[in-house]
């Protein structure tokens, strides 16, 4: 591939740390040449869960040595990127400020643009660099902190179909998880303690499936199973096992069930359009979630793409392409940038050229 541009991205909105150079070419195409991730885990254990604090500080820490170790690995010298880009928000404004800051500096110092990137956005595109698709397509993405169906129309150019009312579905897994005596992450022990459960034996709500809307809700679901397991009590390994599994099947129908909903909205507003679900975020990576979409986008002639899961997860790559898409039509952001610990995908000022 001839390269075009290469941009480094940098990644601090929650507890990775993480930057990445991908190369454009002229023609759109994408590669990544070096991603570098650095999880906070060990850290943030003993808590329970992600501390802002305690994340800021660590990517202060390792921010520096990671930006080195992607530029090494994608063998050039920091000189020879030709622009900066950096999540701008959402996120906790702590990390979200390091990495913003970072980025500045770098760019003023070595006279390159500045790229403030939404971390929505940058979930958004990186089918795009992953599967090289056109635009349209609709989004799901489902994570620790966001739970949504996003209209993708072009770069900067975002209509949100449905969001959590409340709790996200990763923050619900890790709710789920944390009851249950879990560790951290909450998914992928949910997931493998299910395994062994029976999903039928605990009835669980789906909160607004009996509404024409695609909007989600999970605070409900939480509760109802608190409840079950305070019903339960004292829990043996089995009723663990049953409530991990019941919780898992639940949330697998309701978004399935949205995402059918969703993929019919999507064919009766463009009907033209090549059908596409594109599904992103760390809650990608649940095996049951991902087949009960299989079998929606199958019964729906739809195309499933699911990127890789380490670009579904936080990381550089997905910010230095987002960042590259918007360098090819022409965007930019001065040093002013302010970063935002709230910005909506589909906000007004999401175009090409947005300042803060």
């Amino acid at each position: 591939m001839s390269v075009g541009v290469r941009v480094l991205g940098i990644e601090t909105s929650c507890d990775e740390t993480a930057a990445a150079i991908v190369a454009r070419d002229a023609g759109g195409r994408g590669s990544i040449l070096s991603s570098i991730v650095r999880s906070q885990l060990e850290e943030h254990a003993p808590f329970g869960g992600v501390v802002p604090e305690l994340a800021a500080r660590a990517h202060v820490s390792h921010l520096d040595r990671i930006i080195a170790r992607a530029v090494a690995a994608a063998g050039l010298q920091l000189r020879e990127v030709d622009a900066i880009a950096a999540t701008a928000g959402p996120g906790l404004i702590g990390g979200v400020l390091v990495g913003l800051t970072t980025a500045k500096a770098l760019a003023a110092a070595l006279g390159k643009p500045l790229l403030a990137i939404n971390h929505l956005e940058a979930h958004a595109l990186t089918a795009r660099l992953t599967d090289g698709i056109g635009f349209p397509y609709l989004m799901l993405l489902v994570s620790g902190g966001h739970s949504q169906f996003v209209l993708v129309r072009g770069v900067g150019d975002y209509q949100r179909w449905g969001t959590t009312i409340d709790d996200a579905l990763g923050e619900a897994f890790d709710k789920v998880a944390k009851l249950l005596g879990l560790g951290v992450p909450g998914g992928p022990q949910v997931e493998r303690l299910a395994r062994g459960g029976d999903p039928h034996r605990f009835a669980l709500p789906r909160p607004l499936l009996n509404q024409d809307r695609l909007d989600f809700s999970f605070s409900g679901l939480k509760t109802a199973v608190r409840l079950a397991a305070e019903a339960a009590a004292p829990l043996s390994e089995k009723d663990a096992a049953d409530i991990a599994a019941s919780f898992q099947r639940t949330v697998a129908e309701i978004v399935s069930a949205r995402a059918r909903a969703a993929l019919v909205r999507l064919r009766a507003e463009l009907p033209d359009a090549i059908p596409r679900l594109v599904v992103a975020g760390g809650v990608a990576a649940n095996l049951e979630i991902a087949a009960a979409l299989r079998q929606v986008t199958a019964a729906a002639g739809a195309e499933l793409i699911v990127p890789p899961i380490p670009l579904c997860t936080d990381n550089g790559a997905m910010v230095a392409w987002a960042g590259a898409e918007r360098l090819g039509l022409g965007a930019g952001d001065g040093l002013d940038f302010s970063a935002r610990a709230r910005w909506p995908l589909d906000s007004a000022d999401m175009g090409i050229g947005h300042a803060a």
